[in-house]
């Protein structure tokens, strides 16, 4: 079996991190700060669970650009949200994806590290070939925590 892919990108936020904590863990509050955000005007979303708790949900259906999925919030503290993410469409696939939060105070701010760690099966492998995810989702990583680190500031 090969090892899993990582990607990770990180920023530093000028505010505490229980002040970021509710835009990663309340996945309502994605719509603020997600880099796919407007992929579908016309996107259908289910929301379960208290907002902010492990166990909440937030599953979408959308066009061939967005997809369709779910996300569940599987923990969540001062330091850490980990979220499990499934695709169903356009294909299957899972990852753990996980925000760090380490408070910075010489520097003030927090450092944010976002990472999405996703097992190798035969489609990404074939994926791999053609595509570098690295650099094919690194770029909506920088983005979403540019939009995250000026949500939270604002």
């Amino acid at each position: 079996m090969a090892a899993p892919t990582t990607i990770e990108r990180e920023t530093v936020i000028t505010a505490r991190a229980a002040d970021i904590t509710p835009y990663l863990a309340d996945l309502h509050r994605w719509v603020e700060w997600s880099p796919w955000e407007g992929q579908d005007p016309a996107l259908q979303r289910t929301y379960t669970g208290e907002p902010g708790t492990v166990g909440s949900t937030y599953a979408w259906k959308g066009n061939r650009k967005a997809g369709a999925g779910a996300m569940a919030i599987t923990r969540v503290d001062a330091a850490e949200v980990d979220v499990d993410l499934q695709f169903t469409a356009p294909f299957r696939s899972s990852s753990a994806v996980a925000f760090r939060l380490d408070e910075l105070e010489r520097e003030g701010g927090t450092r944010v590290v976002w990472s999405m760690t996703s097992p190798q099966n035969l489609m990404s492998r074939v994926m791999g070939v053609f595509v570098n995810m690295d650099k094919f989702l690194g770029g909506d990583f920088e983005k979403g925590l540019a939009k995250l680190k000026a949500a939270v500031e604002r």
